[in-house]
């Protein structure tokens, strides 16, 4: 709902091969959002999300995150990685400034929860994140964020200060019609069972997390 109570009525448009299909108010932990979802096939299992604060001012630098599903880290708490605590910080924060959560099904950097875990075997035995994917002849980083940008388009937005620590989520808005104006750190303390992970992120991947240096 709306500040004034009035229900949020957005435009539903095509965006980036996903049409927006189904809409409703979720309560959640963090506050309230309008969960939206986007997909090609209206039937789609496992549609893309965005969860919008019911305040967001499309005309305003909304606060944004795009964030890939991690099945093992935002669902099931693994500490293999920082994927669930990067989530319940961005929804505590899109829920303080009226933003954004925009959620895409590419599960483990686009690979998939099957080859994840196969991933993960191999990082057990001595590869990093990068090696393993590798080691499976597979993309070390297969995401795309053309949907997110379709989705900031159907809901009007056309300014984001972007929650990542990820330069290439920066790059893919390049010259687009979504502008990134300020980039919003999203930088979670390691813990033993992620160090490394998150140094691989750092000094492999270019991750803007001065963790280690």
């Amino acid at each position: 709902m709306a500040a004034n109570g009035a229900p949020i009525l957005l435009p539903s448009t095509t965006s980036a091969a996903a049409t927006r299909r189904a809409e409703a108010l979720i309560p959640t932990p963090f506050g309230e959002f309008r969960m939206i979802a986007y997909s090609a096939d209206p039937e789609a299992y496992a549609p893309h999300l965005a969860l919008v604060h019911p305040d967001m001012d499309p005309s305003a630098e909304v606060i944004t995150r795009i964030h890939s599903e991690c099945i093992t880290g935002d669902l099931f708490g693994s500490k293999r990685c920082d994927c669930g605590e990067q989530l319940n910080r961005s929804m505590r924060i899109a829920a303080a400034g009226a933003g954004i959560v925009i959620y895409l099904r590419q599960e483990g950097r686009g690979i998939g929860i099957i080859n994840k875990l196969k991933a993960y075997q191999l990082q057990d035995q001595g590869l990093d994140t990068i090696q393993a994917n590798v080691h499976l002849g597979l993309d070390i980083d297969g995401r795309d964020y053309a949907v997110a940008q379709g989705i900031l388009q159907d809901l009007g937005v056309s300014k984001i200060q972007l929650l990542t620590n990820n330069p290439e989520k920066v790059e893919a808005f390049g010259e687009g019609p979504v502008e990134v104006v300020r980039r919003l750190p999203i930088v979670v303390d390691p813990s033993k069972e992620n160090r490394g992970y998150l140094h691989t992120k750092e000094t492999s991947m270019g991750h803007w997390l001065n963790l280690f240096h």
